[in-house]
């Protein structure tokens, strides 16, 4: 049984923050970047992740063992945080089965 989780990252910069993400994660994992049809995915052992971005912002989802969803949400939405930490990103993944998943957010003050 696969698991799959989906976030909506407002941003008005979405194509730099996806194409950032995929360069570096897909660096050790494996992944790729369109930059003509704005979407991507990258490869992990536990699962995959794919980005698509759209007039309100990047969208986001993480497939694989239910198992791994949280593993899988946090490091794409961490990573992804730490990237935008000028503009605040926040990640707030949903699960397929209407369940919260996990949220990534820069804390520090």
């Amino acid at each position: 049984m696969t698991g799959r989780s989906e976030a909506l990252v407002v941003t008005d910069r979405p194509a730099r923050y996806a194409k950032q993400l995929v360069a570096h994660l897909g660096r050790r994992n494996g992944g790729d970047w369109s930059e003509s049809d704005e979407r991507g995915y990258i490869t992990f052992s536990a699962g995959r992740a794919e980005l698509f971005c759209a007039p309100d912002g990047l969208h986001l989802s993480v497939e694989g063992e239910p198992d791994h969803l949280a593993q899988l949400e946090d490091v794409v939405g961490r990573h992804l945080v730490r990237f935008g930490t000028r503009d605040e990103l926040r990640v707030r993944w949903t699960r397929f089965d209407g369940e919260p998943g996990t949220e990534q957010y820069n804390s520090a003050e």
